[in-house]
């Protein structure tokens, strides 16, 4: 095999020729296998498997030689099961034309063909033949019959990989201080949006972490950032100083100028990850109980200030459970005189 081919790499999965070569001098300076992984920044399993699978039997690990033998092993690329014309391609094309999903079929396969190992493909496989032009066999029209209507593979970005939706880098909630986690302190707040039909108009509601208490802020207009922005400063700023603490919101546009609202008010705003409602808990029962006055595909944008703040004493006026029965108006009212 000549050299060039040899040098030339083939993707970031497979050990390369100058990796070998850093494996077989740490490992001839007495390196373990712990610190040649950390060395290469790959897993102590990958180095393990390398020296176990590509040694010489006399002359032990040799990179050339390693190298060599891994290439000429690795697997080559072989045509699709659906590539050829056969029953279980129609099989495949029939019921993705019927909006079934790879998976599905492949269960199902199994299911109605127990006795016949021909009639058995892989939910991957299937993904293969829809996107990878060299391996296909199965239709445009097939592919377009996808619940997701792609014809091509989209990649999922690790959470690390997600480019932030805003200019100012947000704080997660994970930095978030253990009094404001465990409630210890009032003062904490989370806060979302209820929308209203087609997401033309919203609410925005705010509780307090420690006591409940609920507020409403009116969005007349729109729910933008600057507007959402303007409404919270606004509210915030009825507050005295020892109730505004720190705001925890979920990663939502709306949200675009947190940090013009965290210079205004001095709060922090946390921000939860991506779909994990629960880490606004306080907030998501709330919002709820508020579906009860602002039906979902309703129009909000009907609801004036004055409505906003009737709710909102009606929620405050509930006896709350995880509150010893006491209502969060006095709880509040409890920490306005301690003050």
């Amino acid at each position: 095999m000549a050299l060039e081919a040899l040098e030339q790499p083939v993707s970031t999965r497979y050990l390369s020729l100058p990796e070998r070569e850093s494996i077989a001098d740490l490992r001839s300076q007495g390196a373990s296998m712990q610190a040649v992984s950390r060395a290469l920044g790959r897993s102590v399993g990958t180095i393990s498997r390398e020296i176990k699978r590509n040694s010489h039997p006399v002359l032990g690990y040799q990179p050339y030689g390693a190298h060599r033998a891994a290439t000429a092993a690795r697997a080559r690329p072989k045509d699709s099961k659906l590539a050829e014309p056969g029953k279980l391609r129609e099989y495949v094309e029939t019921k993705l034309l019927t909006r079934w999903s790879p998976e599905q079929i492949s269960h199902l396969l199994i299911k109605e063909y127990p006795d016949d190992p021909v009639m058995r493909v892989s939910p991957e496989t299937v993904y293969q033949a829809l996107y990878i032009q060299a391996r296909g066999g199965l239709k445009r029209d097939v592919k377009e019959a996808l619940r997701t209507g792609r014809t091509r593979r989209k990649k999922h970005k690790s959470p690390e990989e997600r480019t932030s939706r805003f200019r100012d880098p947000m704080i997660n909630i994970s930095e978030r201080p253990a009094e404001i986690e465990d409630r210890a302190l009032p003062g904490h707040w989370e806060g979302d949006l209820i929308t209203g039909s087609y997401n033309q108009s919203a609410i925005a509601t705010l509780v307090e972490r420690t006591t409940r208490y609920v507020m409403l802020i009116h969005l007349p207009v729109d729910h933008t950032a600057e507007s959402v922005r303007d409404g919270l400063i606004k509210t915030m700023g009825t507050l005295p100083e020892h109730l505004r603490g720190s705001l925890t919101w979920d990663q939502g546009a709306e949200m675009a100028k947190h940090k013009a609202f965290s210079i205004a008010t001095d709060m922090d705003v946390y921000f939860c990850d991506p779909a994990s409602p629960w880490q606004r808990g306080s907030n998501e029962n709330t919002n709820g109980l508020l579906r009860q006055y602002f039906p979902k595909g309703t129009d909000l944008g009907t609801h004036g200030p004055e409505e906003l703040e009737r709710v909102s004493r009606l929620l405050n006026g509930r006896p709350r459970k995880t509150l010893g029965w006491d209502t969060p108006t006095e709880r509040l009212r409890e920490l306005l005189l301690a003050a």
